[in-house]
């Protein structure tokens, strides 16, 4: 059956296929079973994928008729502080584990809705982290380059998802984890507005904060979920009555004014493809306005750097006293900070009257708008998350920690990649009691149709820092990468005034020169081309891995005579020996 049943599963395709007798639930769940044994070494689960305990809800199914079960046969994960009856809920934590009776109110309406809970994902433990690696049930591999983080807290969630042992996963969103993993996976991840979703039978973080999220493909499944999901659960003291956001138009949307903070071994990608993302932005073709987003970082300091922390600590507190050793190192050492004698209840009362006045500010500026920020500001190694825990995790939240605090809705969406297989995404912002804005422009921002660009490798003046850099600024490049041709190329120096580089294609010989690959639009492309002069040109010039791309290349009748610096292995080498 792997053959017949796609790696990204979606409720769309399987729908279509229940339907017409293709497949069946069965056979979809033999197939995740299978996925999960293989990715066993990627820490994915804490009660996999096991047939045994999946199949009373494959029979379930035969008393739901699949035409009135909005997510009949859709397999579904389960981040493990969240219930399922008769399941182990251990928060991360094998000794806080317990086995609840009945299911948490979500996925009781899931279940009713015909979804297939298949396993309990791993997690920061506690919820506290967004990185996913403290877990001592290992550390959960990125999806797509596993020496990198997943994400957190809800790691395994996501990644299940993007591994296809999923449809959708349930996370959850203190601080950004149920937007931070949707990025570092290449997902959607939508934060509802508090209370919107049921938390009953969640184990809490901070209550008053917590949200139960959804990682999906896209925001039209994210949404089907969410339509089964939501809704009042008279026995939560924390549910509201918010009804399920109907997809509208902002009046304007809010981007940042000043310049925001990249980090990580990918940093200047990250800060590119912000750049991207915003032009893209702006060709959803509202209003754009840019304000001093300075107070959202003020307000989440209350979170971590203030008295609000005590509410982690008055949720797992007593038992991390209880049972010592039994707390991840790190975990504790954050848990613990909300111990702290100064935070006394006057600190608390300071906190909460901060941010009632912060939320005034959000609420004036969000009236008719919605804010895109980055859903994060880089990324990083496993290695280097275990050398620097608690200054890469806070780098992490810079750009969510906010938005529980200020009671707003997210929805965390891709975007252009930063680098090859290193996702990028934004995340757009809207009072609670405007979570369609978010539907509307995420959708407007994904629909927008990518203007048409080329790749062009640059290696003379136009590289970045040199002279001609401006002339790839005005054409609206962007720099991807640095680059080596096939060992193939002869490199002269022209006597030109400045002087300048010609890349020559050798029959025989040559060596590996250094370049620079640019990304231009199709728009400008033919009249940066047709204003390179004579004896330069573009044609195609040859990479070290075979692959070919438009670059600046040399007529050969100018090699007599002039100075051949291939030796030097390219031109910034010449500057550097001049």
């Amino acid at each position: 059956m792997g053959k017949t049943i796609p790696e990204k599963l979606t409720i769309k395709w399987l729908q279509e296929h229940y339907r017409n007798n293709n497949i069946t639930p069965k056979d979809v769940i033999e197939e995740i079973i299978d996925r999960a044994t293989k990715d066993a070494d990627m820490n994915i689960w804490i009660t996999p994928p096991s047939m045994e305990w999946i199949q009373p809800y494959l029979e379930k199914l035969d008393s739901l008729s699949i035409e009135s079960s909005p997510l009949w046969g859709i397999p579904f994960a389960i981040k493990d502080n969240i219930d399922l009856a008769g399941i182990p809920t251990t928060a991360g934590c094998p000794e806080y584990a317990y086995t609840p009776d009945e299911d948490a109110a979500v996925i009781r309406r899931l279940i009713e809705a015909g979804a297939i809970p298949v396993g309990k994902a791993n997690l920061d433990q506690f919820a506290t982290g967004l990185v996913g690696t403290r877990s001592p049930y290992g550390e959960t591999q990125n999806s797509l380059r596993p020496e990198l983080i997943s994400g957190g807290s809800s790691s395994g969630s996501s990644v299940s998802v993007a591994r296809g042992q999923a449809v959708f996963g349930l996370g959850t969103d203190t601080a950004g984890s149920g937007r931070v993993p949707a990025l570092l996976n290449n997902l959607v991840g939508y934060k509802p507005s508090l209370g919107a979703w049921s938390t009953k039978g969640l184990v809490p973080a901070c209550a008053s904060l917590d949200c139960i999220t959804v990682f999906a493909h896209s925001l039209e499944e994210a949404m089907l979920v969410d339509a089964s999901a939501r809704g009042v659960e008279e026995a939560d003291p924390w549910s509201k009555e918010i009804p399920q956001p109907v997809a509208s138009l902002p009046e304007k949307i809010i981007l940042p004014k000043d310049p925001l903070d990249f980090y990580g071994p990918f940093a200047t990608e990250y800060s590119d493809a912000w750049d991207r993302a915003v032009e893209q932005v702006k060709q959803v073709g509202l209003p754009i306005e840019y304000v001093d987003t300075t107070f959202l970082a003020e307000a989440a300091a209350i979170l971590y750097d203030g008295p609000m922390v005590a509410e982690r600590w008055a949720a797992v507190g007593s038992f991390v006293e209880e049972n010592p050793g039994a707390t991840f190192p790190v975990t504790e050492d954050v848990l613990r900070s909300g111990s702290a004698s100064k935070y006394d209840a006057a600190s608390v009362f300071k906190a909460n009257h901060q941010l009632q006045a912060y939320k005034l500010k959000a609420k004036q500026l969000l009236r008719d708008a919605v804010l895109v920020m980055p859903t994060a500001g880089g990324t990083w190694s496993r290695d280097q998350v275990r050398e620097n825990p608690i200054a890469t995790n806070s780098d992490m939240g810079r750009y969510t920690n906010h938005c529980n605090l200020l009671d707003l809705s997210a929805v965390a969406v891709p975007a252009d990649e930063a680098a090859e297989k290193v996702p990028f995404g934004v995340t757009f912002f809207s009072l609670a009691e405007n979570e369609g804005f978010i539907c509307g422009t995420a959708e407007a921002f994904t629909q927008v149709v990518a203007e048409p660009t080329t790749l062009v490798a640059v290696c003379g003046l136009h590289m970045r820092g040199l002279p001609l850099e401006t002339q790839m600024k005005d054409c609206r490049a962007t720099f991807i990468r640095e680059a080596v041709t096939a060992p193939k190329y002869q490199l002269i120096k022209l006597p030109t005034e400045p002087a300048k580089p010609g890349l020559i294609k050798q029959a025989n010989g040559g060596g590996a020169i250094q370049l620079e690959i640019w990304e231009m639009p199709l728009s400008t492309f033919g009249t940066f081309a047709a204003s390179i002069p004579d004896p330069l040109g573009i044609g195609k010039v040859e990479l070290e891995d075979g692959s070919e791309v438009p670059g600046f290349i040399c007529q050969a009748y100018v090699a007599e005579g002039a100075e051949d610096i291939t030796a030097l292995g390219g031109w910034r080498n010449l500057l550097v020996f001049n």
